[in-house]
C-alpha cells in the first residue's frame, strides 16, 4: 500500500454522506494562465475557477467521465456573469456532466446548514420545533439537555406565538428555525402559551452552541433479555463521543445484548463511522479505500472495543454511506447480525471544501470496499434477516412513529428475536456486567 502522509490523512476530511469542513487552497495552473488572471478580477469567476481546481486536482475518476475537463475551464472562465446565482448555476452545469450526484456544489446557505448537521452544533436555544396538524401552531416537539430553552423551563408541547415580536402564524418550521438561530451571545424573544386555557407569556433566551443529539437509547424489556437500544441518527462530530457515552452507560445498567438501529440513517463523517466501528470490534478491517492514484488504504480495528456483548444491527433501503462503512465492518467481521431491508448502496468518500465567498464544493475521492472486498455501489449490503416493511407497516409507523423500535414494529421485533436467539446460543457470553478497557 502507498501510505504517503496525504492519504492517511483521507478519513480525517472526509465524509460518507454528509459534509465536513475542509480548506480549499486555489491553485492556478493550465494554459492561458495570463487570460485567467485578467478573468479572475471577476470575483464570481474567482469561485468558479477555485471550484474547477478542486476536482482537477482531487475528483475519483481522472477521466473526468470522458469529459475534457481543461476546455470546460475554459467555458466557464469565457461567460460574463451579471451575478453569482448565474455564476453558480453554470458551475452546476458543468458539474453535472461528471454524472455524479455526490460532487456538488452549494451556495453559502446550504453550505452553512450542511456544515451545521455534520458538526452536530448549531448555534440557537435548543427546541425541536412542529408544526401542529391539528392546530397548525408553531409547537414544541422538545427542549434538548442542558440547552437554554430547558433551563428556561420550556416543555414539549408549548405553543410559539411570536419570534421577536413577529407572529408565527402560518409559518414554516425552516422559517421559524432560521428566526431562532443566531449568533452565539445574542438574545431571542419567544411569546409562549402553554395550553389554551392560559394566557401567553414570554421568554428571552441567550442564544448559544447547542449540541445536537444523534444518539438516543434506552434499556427495552420486550423479550426474557434486558435489551440496549441505541439509534444513530447521523455519523456527526459528536456521533462517536455519544455513541461511547450509550454503550457504557447501557452496559452499565446490565443488559444481555444490543441492537443498534441504522434506519434511516444516511451516513456523515467517514472518520465517526471507524471510531464508531472501533467501539464494536477489537480487530479485524473495518474499511478499505482507492483513490483515482490507485492508492489503497485499510482501517483497522485496534483493540479498543467497549463490549463484547451480542449485537444485531437494523438497516433499511435508507441507510447508507457511513451507515454501510459501520454495517458491512461489523457484518464481514461476524461481529453483529444484520437484519432489515437491503441498504442504499452508496461506495463513495467525500471531501468537502469552503470556497473563498462562503459556498462549499463537495467533491468524490474516492471509492469503498466492505473488509471482503465487496463493491456495494447501487447494490447496498444485504441483511442476513430480510424483512421488509409493507406499505400498511409503513403507513401505521408514519401515523404513530412511537410505535417505532416497540413490538409493533416488525423490523425491530425480528431484530429482538434474533437477538434473543443469538444470547440463548452463546451460554459463554461474558458476564452483562463486563466490559472493555475501562
Amino acid at each position: 500500500m502507498n501510505r504517503s502522509s496525504k492519504h492517511q490523512s483521507l478519513s480525517k476530511v472526509a465524509l460518507c454522506g454528509g459534509a465536513a469542513a475542509a480548506t480549499a487552497v486555489l491553485y492556478l495552473f493550465g494554459p492561458g494562465l495570463g487570460r485567467v488572471r485578467a478573468a479572475l478580477q471577476d470575483s464570481p469567476k474567482a469561485i468558479l475557477d477555485e471550484a474547477w481546481q478542486i476536482v482537477h486536482r482531487e475528483y475519483v475518476d481522472g477521466s473526468f467521465n470522458r469529459v475534457n475537463w481543461q476546455a470546460e475551464r475554459q467555458k466557464l472562465l469565457d461567460k460574463t456573469y451579471t451575478s453569482k446565482q448565474e455564476a453558480y448555476a453554470a458551475l452546476r452545469k458543468t458539474l453535472e456532466k461528471l454524472n455524479d450526484p455526490y460532487t456538488r456544489f452549494m451556495d453559502p446557505k446550504q453550505f452553512e446548514a450542511l456544515s451545521n448537521q455534520t458538526a452536530g452544533e448549531v448555534s440557537g436555544v435548543g427546541i425541536r420545533l412542529e408544526v401542529n396538524e391539528q392546530t397548525k401552531a408553531l409547537t414544541v416537539v422538545e427542549p434538548i439537555d442542558n440547552s437554554p430553552a430547558s433551563r428556561a423551563g420550556l416543555q414539549s408541547g408549548d405553543h410559539i406565538l411570536s419570534i421577536n415580536g413577529k407572529s408565527t402564524k402560518g409559518m414554516s418550521v425552516e422559517d421559524a428555525s432560521s428566526l431562532i438561530r443566531g449568533e452565539v451571545g445574542t438574545k431571542v424573544s419567544l411569546e409562549i402559551r402553554r395550553d389554551t386555557n392560559s394566557s401567553s407569556f414570554t421568554v428571552s433566551l441567550m442564544r448559544a452552541r447547542i449540541e445536537l443529539p444523534t444518539v438516543r437509547y434506552s434499556v427495552k424489556q420486550d423479550s426474557k433479555s434486558r435489551v440496549g437500544y441505541i439509534r444513530l441518527n447521523e455519523f456527526s462530530a459528536h456521533a462517536a463521543e455519544q455513541m461511547r457515552r450509550a454503550i457504557e452507560d447501557l452496559s452499565k445498567q446490565n443488559v444481555d445484548g444490543f441492537v443498534l438501529d441504522l434506519r434511516g440513517n444516511p451516513g456523515g463523517l467517514l472518520q465517526s463511522s471507524i471510531e464508531i466501528s472501533r467501539m464494536w470490534m477489537d480487530q479485524g478491517a473495518i474499511v478499505r479505500t482507492i483513490d483515482r492514484k490507485g492508492r489503497d488504504e485499510e482501517v483497522t480495528a485496534n483493540q479498543s472495543a467497549l463490549t463484547k456483548l451480542p449485537l444485531v444491527v437494523l438497516v433499511d433501503g435508507n441507510s447508507a454511506s457511513s451507515s454501510e462503512i459501520l454495517t458491512g465492518a461489523l457484518k464481514d467481521n461476524g461481529r453483529a447480525t444484520v437484519v432489515g431491508s437491503q441498504t442504499f448502496g452508496k461506495a463513495l468518500v467525500q471531501s468537502v471544501h469552503n470556497l473563498a465567498d462562503g459556498s462549499g464544493l463537495a467533491v468524490t475521492i474516492a471509492h469503498y470496499y466492505t473488509p471482503k472486498g465487496t463493491d456495494i455501489s447501487q447494490k447496498g449490503i444485504a441483511p442476513d434477516v430480510k424483512v421488509d416493511l409493507t406499505e400498511a407497516d409503513q403507513k401505521k409507523l408514519a401515523a404513530n412513529p412511537k410505535l417505532f423500535a416497540t413490538p409493533q414494529d416488525p423490523q425491530y421485533a425480528k431484530a429482538v428475536a434474533e437477538l434473543e436467539r443469538i444470547i440463548l446460543a452463546q451460554p459463554n457470553t461474558p458476564s452483562k456486567t463486563s466490559m472493555v478497557n475501562q
